[in-house]
C-alpha cells in the first residue's frame, strides 16, 4: 500500500519530536565528568575535617555513587562539570593550600567553604585561577592573614563573603598590602561585599573612593568591625545603587553625612558603636525603602525623630544609647510594619504617643531609660483622637496580638497600670520598674506566657493581687520598692511551679511561711530570692529544701538568734545577705564551704566571738557593725586573693593590722576604722605590685600611733613613702588615731585622690609641700583639723586644688555621689563615709556627693594673714579656719565662694571690719562663725548676714550692729567702695541714697499730686476707694454673721 505524500509529513513532526525527546533523555542521564569525580575525591582525601560532624564530605563515596551529581554539596553543570561546591560547616580543619585539587575545578561558579576551623592559615592565591567564579564566600573559615591580590583576578563576582566574627577565629584578615582599592578594583560587576570582621584600617577618603571608583553596582556593603575611620567621603555618594550598609563597631568619630538621604534604594542602615557625632539627617528616617535602621550605642550623636511619611517600610527601629531627644511624633503610628522599636537610655520625653496602637505588627517594644511622662496612652482611642486625659482604666492594648516584649522602665511614667497588659496573647516580658505608677494592681489573666514581671520601684499599693498565682509560666517576679502592704504568705507560690526568680523586697508587707508536712518539699526551686524589709521574723523554713539558689537577700529583716547550718550548705550560692537583723552567733561551719560565694554581707547585725574563716573566692566581704571582739586573723589574706571589697568597720578588732592583706592585690576598698586596732600602717600594704589598685584606705578612729622616720630601718613610718605609689588612691582616712608625722607630701603624687582625712591625730609642721608638682587635683574633700600644724597658709596651694576652683556647669554635669562598685556591681555599692564639722560640731557625711568640697584647718597653731586669693576656691561648701592664730583682715574675695554653706573663721586674731562683699556674695551661707577675734566696726546687716545671731559675732570688742549690746553711731550699714568716688578732700555725695530718695519724692508725687490739684480725678479716686471699702467691709459683716450662727448651733448640739 502506497501513502501518500500528505500522509509523511503528518509523520514527519512526530518523529522530529521523538528525536528531540531521546537527545533530552541521553542529555540529562550523562553523568558527571570523570576527570571532575576524580578531583573530588582528591579533594576530599586531601582535606582534613571531623568525621563525626560532617554531613557532606563523609558521603562521597565513588563507589556507592558514582555520579557525583548525586553527592551533598555538589551541582554540576549538563555538560557534566561541577559548577557549585557547598562545603558548609564541615568542620574542615586543614589541608587547603595551593597544591589543593580545589583548584583544578575550573568551572566552578559558586563555592561557600564558611563556617570551617582552618587554623588560621592563609587564604591561597590560587583561588584567583576559579575566574568563573562568581559566589565565593570563604566568611568564618578560619583563614587569617593578608588576602592574596590574585582574589581581584575574579572578574566576574557578584558576591564576595569574606567575614569573620571574632569570637569565632583566634586571629584575623587583614587588607593592608594590597589594600582595598588593589582588592577590588577589577570587581565591576560585584552586587554584594562582605568584609564584616576583617582589618582594613583605612581613613574615610580611602576606602570610601575605592569602593565608589571600582564597584558602580554595589547593593551590599557590609564592613563591620574593620577598623574603619572617618569621616565619610563624598564620593561614597555614587554609590546609588546601595540597598544594604552595614559599618557598625568602626570608630569614625565624625557626623552621617547628609548625602545619606539620597540613598533611595537604601533598605538597611546599620551605624551603631561608630562613635558618630553631630546631629543624625532626619530625612534619612523618610526614606519610603528603609526597613532597619540601627544607631545604637553612639554616645556622642544628638538628633530627633521627625514626621514619619505614610505607607513607610521600616520594620526595625534601633537607638538605644544614643541621645535623640526631643517627642515621639504621632506620626509614628504611619509606620504600621514596624516589629521592633529599641528606644532605651536616649533622652526622649514628652508622653507615649497613642498612635503606638496602630502598630499591630509590633513584636519588641523598649523605651526604658528615658524621661517619657504622664499615663500609657489608651490605645483603644488611637483611632478617634490623641487625648491623654482619659480614665487609665479604660486602656486596652488588645490590637498588639504580637507583641512579646515591652519595656517602659525607668521613666516619669504615672497613673495606674493598665489591667489590658496582662491580657495580650504573645506577651512574654513586661517590665515597667522605676516609675511612678500608683494605685491598686488589678487585672484578670488570659495568658499563661508571660514568664517575665517586673513592677519594681513604683507606688502601687494594697494587697498582692491573687491573680499573679495564675501566671503559671512566671519565672521572675519582682514588686520590690513598693507600698505593697498587708500580710503575705509564701506558700502561695507554691502554684508557680517554674518561678525562679522572686522580689518582694522593701514594702510593707508582713511575709510568713507557713510549714506543713509537703509545702517545703513542693515549693519551687528558687535561683534568686530577695525578700529585704519584709518582716520576717525566721528564716523561712523552705530554704532547707532548696538545692538551686544562688543568691538570697534577707537584710533589714528582724531574724534573732544564730545563723543556722543550713545555710552553709548551698554550695552554689553566689550572693549572701543578711545584714541588719539581730543575728548574735557567728556560724559554727566554717565559711570556705561557700566556695562560689562572690559577696558575703552580715554587717549591722550582733554578731561576737572571733572572725570566722572567710570563702576563698569573695570579691565582696562586709563584716561590718557588729560585736566581732579579737585580734584580726593573720592569715585573713589567704582568702582575699580575690575580693575587692573588705570590712570590718565599727567593730571591736585590736591588735596589729596583719600584714598578710599584702597579699590581697585586688583589693580597692580596705575599711578597718571604728575599731581598737594599734601599731602602725604595714608598709607592705602600699609597697605592692603595680596591678594592687587600692582606693579607700580607712582606718580612722582606732588607736594607730608611732613615729615616721625617713628611712624604713627600724620602725618603719605610720604613713609610708611610699604610699605615693598607690596611683589609684581616691580616699584615705586616717583621722582620730595617734599618728605623728608632717604632711605626707609624698602623697602628692597620687593624682586622683579626693579625699583626704588627717584630722584628731599629732601632725605637725607646716602645711606647704615643695616642689613644682601639683598636688592632689582632684581633692575635694581636707581635714588637717585637730593637729599641731604650724606656719602659715601658703598662697600657693590653694591654686593647685583644681576640684575645689570648678565652675558651676562642670560640677553640675559630674553630681554624683564618691561610690565604689565592686566589679560594676551597683548592689555591692560602697558610699564614702567621712566627718565634718559643722556649728562646732562633728557630724558623719555618708554620701559624699562628687560636687561636694570641704577645707578644714581648725584647731591648729597657723599663723599669718589668710590668704587673699582664697577666693579661686568657688566650689567649697565649707571652709573651717577656726582655732589658730591667723591675723590680718578677712580678705574680701572670700565673698567669691558663692556656695559657701558654712564659714567658721572664730578665735583668731584677725582684725580690721568685716568686709561687705561678704554679705553680698555668700547667698547660700547658713552657717557663721566670727566670734573671739579683734574685728571692728558694723556688721554688714543684709542679705545672708541679716539672718544671724550675737553668737555668730560675739566677743570682737570693735564690732557693733543691731544684733549686738554694741549699736553703731550711725545707722547705716557700711557698703562696698565705689570705684567711681574721687578720693579728695571735699564731701561725698552718695548716690545710692540720693537716687532712693529722689525716687521716693517723685512716686509720692505722682500718687496725691492729682488728688490736690485736679478735683475730677479726686472725686474719681475716693468713689472707688469708697466701693473697695463696702465691699470688704460687707463680706466682713456676712462672714462674722456666718460664724456666730455657726457658733450658736454648736452650742446648742453640745446641750443635747
Amino acid at each position: 500500500m502506497r501513502i501518500s505524500l500528505h500522509s509523511w509529513l503528518f509523520f514527519i513532526p512526530i518523529c522530529s519530536l521523538f528525536l528531540n525527546f531521546g537527545i533530552f533523555v541521553v542529555s540529562q542521564s550523562q553523568t558527571c565528568l570523570s576527570d571532575q569525580r576524580d578531583l573530588l575525591i582528591g579533594l576530599k582525601k586531601s582535606l582534613i575535617f571531623n568525621r563525626t560532624l560532617s554531613t557532606k564530605l563523609l558521603h562521597w563515596n565513588e563507589t556507592q555513587f558514582p555520579d557525583c551529581r548525586l553527592w551533598k554539596g555538589v551541582n554540576c553543570s549538563k555538560e557534566g562539570r561541577v559548577v557549585d561546591l557547598d562545603l558548609f560547616n564541615e568542620s574542615i580543619t586543614g589541608g587547603l593550600d595551593n597544591s589543593s585539587p580545589l583548584f583544578s575545578l575550573h568551572y566552578l561558579q559558586t563555592l561557600n567553604l564558611s563556617f570551617n576551623k582552618l587554623n588560621s592559615s592563609q587564604i591561597p592565591s590560587q583561588f584567583g585561577n576559579l575566574t568563573n567564579l562568581f559566589y565565593l564566600n570563604l566568611s568564618n573559615s578560619g583563614f587569617a592573614g593578608q588576602i592574596p591580590s590574585e582574589i581581584s583576578n575574579l572578574k566576574r563576582l557578584v558576591t564576595l563573603d569574606l567575614s569573620s566574627y571574632r569570637l569565632l577565629s583566634y586571629s584575623m584578615l587583614e587588607i593592608k598590602k594590597p589594600n582595598l582599592a588593589t582588592l577590588v578594583k577589577n570587581f565591576g560587576e560585584l552586587k554584594e561585599l562582605y568584609l564584616d570582621g576583617v582589618n582594613i584600617s583605612a581613613p574615610g577618603n580611602e576606602w570610601c573612593q575605592a569602593l565608589s571608583s571600582s564597584v558602580p553596582n554595589l547593593k551590599v556593603l557590609s564592613m563591620s568591625d574593620c577598623y574603619l575611620s572617618g569621616p565619610f567621603d563624598s564620593s561614597l555618594q555614587k554609590l546609588q545603587s546601595l540597598s544594604i550598609i552595614r559599618l557598625h563597631f568602626n570608630l569614625f568619630n565624625a557626623p552621617v553625612p547628609y548625602f545619606f538621604a539620597n540613598f533611595a534604594n537604601l533598605t538597611s542602615l546599620g551605624l551603631s558603636s561608630c562613635g558618630l557625632n553631630g546631629t543624625f539627617p532626619e530625612k534619612v528616617f523618610q526614606i519610603l525603602t528603609l526597613q532597619t535602621i540601627d544607631l545604637s550605642y553612639n554616645e556622642l550623636l544628638q538628633g530627633s525623630l521627625p514626621e514619619f511619611l505614610p505607607n513607610g517600610s521600616l520594620r526595625s527601629l534601633l537607638l538605644s544609647n544614643t541621645p535623640f531627644s526631643g517627642a515621639l511624633p504621632d506620626s509614628i503610628g504611619n509606620l504600621s510594619m514596624l516589629s521592633r522599636i529599641d528606644l532605651s537610655s536616649c533622652d526622649f520625653n514628652g508622653s507615649i504617643p497613642n498612635s503606638i496602637g496602630n502598630l499591630t505588627q509590633l513584636v519588641y517594644l523598649d523605651m526604658s531609660f528615658n524621661n517619657f511622662t504622664g499615663p500609657i496612652p489608651s490605645f483603644s482611642m488611637t483611632k478617634n483622637h490623641n487625648d491623654l486625659t482619659d480614665k487609665i482604666h479604660s486602656l486596652n492594648w488588645k490590637d498588639l496580638l504580637k507583641l512579646v516584649h515591652l519595656d517602659l522602665s525607668n521613666n516619669s511614667l504615672e497613673g495606674n497600670i493598665p489591667y489590658s497588659l496582662f491580657s495580650l496573647p504573645s506577651l512574654q516580658r513586661l517590665r515597667l520598674s522605676n516609675n511612678q505608677f500608683s494605685g491598686r494592681l488589678e487585672f484578670n489573666v488570659s495568658s499563661t506566657l508571660l514568664n517575665f514581671l517586673d513592677l519594681s520601684s513604683n507606688n502601687l499599693e494594697g494587697p498582692v493581687p491573687t491573680s499573679v498565682f495564675q501566671l503559671k509560666g512566671l519565672k521572675l517576679l519582682s514588686l520590690s520598692s513598693n507600698n505593697f502592704c498587708g500580710p503575705f504568705q509564701l506558700n502561695n507560690f507554691q502554684q508557680l511551679r517554674n518561678l525562679s526568680n522572686l522580689d518582694l523586697s522593701y514594702n510593707s508587707l508582713s511575709i510568713e511561711y507557713i510549714e506543713t508536712n509537703s509545702s517545703s518539699s513542693s515549693f519551687p526551686q528558687i535561683n534568686t530570692l530577695r525578700l529585704a524589709s519584709c518582716n520576717l521574723k525566721t528564716f523561712p523554713s523552705f530554704l532547707t529544701n532548696q538545692s538551686t539558689l544562688h543568691l538570697l537577700d534577707l537584710s533589714q529583716n528582724q531574724i534573732h538568734g544564730e545563723i543556722p547550718n543550713w545555710i552553709w550548705k548551698f554550695y552554689d550560692l553566689i550572693s549572701l545577705n543578711l545584714s541588719y537583723n539581730h543575728l548574735t552567733t557567728a556560724p559554727e561551719v566554717a565559711l570556705f564551704n561557700l566556695s562560689f560565694i562572690g559577696a558575703l554581707d552580715l554587717h549591722s547585725n550582733q554578731l561576737e566571738g572571733e572572725l570566722p574563716d572567710l570563702p576563698p573566692s569573695a570579691i565582696y566581704l562586709d563584716f561590718s557593725m557588729n560585736n566581732f571582739n579579737s585580734a584580726i586573723p593573720v592569715s585573713v589574706a589567704d582568702s582575699l586573693s580575690s575580693a575587692y571589697f573588705f570590712s570590718l568597720s565599727s567593730n571591736k578588732f585590736h591588735g596589729g593590722i596583719p600584714q598578710s592583706l599584702c597579699n590581697a592585690p585586688y583589693l580597692e576598698v580596705l575599711d578597718l576604722s571604728n575599731n581598737t586596732l594599734d601599731g602602725m600602717i604595714p608598709r607592705c600594704l602600699i609597697e605592692m605590685s603595680e596591678t594592687f589598685e587600692l582606693r579607700v584606705l580607712d582606718v580612722r578612729r582606732n588607736k594607730l600611733s608611732g613615729t615616721i622616720s625617713d628611712t624604713f630601718s627600724g620602725n618603719c613610718g605610720t604613713v609610708p613613702r611610699s604610699l605615693g605609689n598607690c596611683k589609684s588612691l581616691e580616699v584615705f582616712d586616717i583621722g582620730n588615731n595617734y599618728i605623728e608625722d608632717t604632711l605626707p607630701c609624698h602623697l602628692r603624687s597620687i593624682s586622683k585622690l579626693r579625699v583626704l582625712v588627717l584630722r584628731s591625730n599629732k601632725f605637725y609642721g607646716s602645711i606647704h609641700c615643695e616642689g613644682s608638682n601639683a598636688p592632689w587635683p582632684m581633692l575635694q574633700i581636707l581635714d588637717l583639723a585637730s593637729n599641731h600644724f604650724t606656719g602659715p597658709l601658703p598662697r600657693k596651694s590653694l591654686s593647685t586644688w583644681k576640684a575645689m576652683t570648678n565652675n558651676e556647669d562642670v560640677a553640675q554635669s559630674e553630681l554624683k555621689h564618691l561610690e565604689f562598685d565592686a566589679l560594676g556591681i551597683t548592689e555591692y555599692r560602697y558610699l564614702d563615709v567621712t566627718t565634718v564639722t559643722m556649728k562646732g560640731q562633728e557630724m558623719e557625711l555618708r554620701k559624699i556627693l562628687t560636687v561636694f568640697t570641704s577645707f578644714d584647718l581648725s584647731c591648729n597653731y597657723l599663723d599669718g594673714p589668710i590668704p587673699d586669693n582664697i577666693g579661686i576656691l568657688n566650689s567649697l561648701y565649707i571652709l573651717n579656719l577656726s582655732h589658730n592664730a591667723f591675723a590680718g583682715q578677712i580678705p574680701p574675695s572670700l565673698g567669691k565662694l558663692s556656695r559657701l554653706e558654712s564659714l567658721d573663721l572664730s578665735s583668731n586674731q584677725l582684725s580690721g571690719e568685716i568686709p561687705v562683699e561678704l554679705a553680698d556674695g555668700l547667698t547660700f551661707l547658713s552657717v557663721l562663725n566670727l566670734s573671739l577675734n579683734q574685728l571692728v566696726g558694723p556688721i554688714p546687716f543684709v542679705k545672708q548676714f541679716g539672718t544671724f545671731l550675737e553668737a555668730s559675732y560675739e566677743r570682737n570688742k570693735g564690732l557693733c550692729g543691731c544684733v549686738l549690746k554694741t549699736k553703731c553711731e550711725s545707722a547705716e550699714p557700711s557698703l562696698p567702695p565705689s570705684k567711681d568716688i574721687h578720693l579728695k578732700s571735699r564731701p561725698l555725695i552718695n548716690w545710692n541714697y540720693l537716687s532712693a530718695e529722689l525716687g521716693f519724692v517723685f512716686g509720692f508725687g505722682m500718687v496725691f499730686g492729682p488728688l490736690i490739684f485736679w478735683k475730677r480725678w479726686r472725686i474719681l479716686y475716693y468713689k472707688h476707694v469708697d466701693d473697695i471699702f463696702f465691699r470688704i467691709y460687707l463680706q466682713l459683716y456676712l462672714l462674722g454673721q456666718l460664724y456666730y450662727r455657726m457658733l450658736a448651733h454648736r452650742n446648742v448640739g453640745r446641750r443635747y
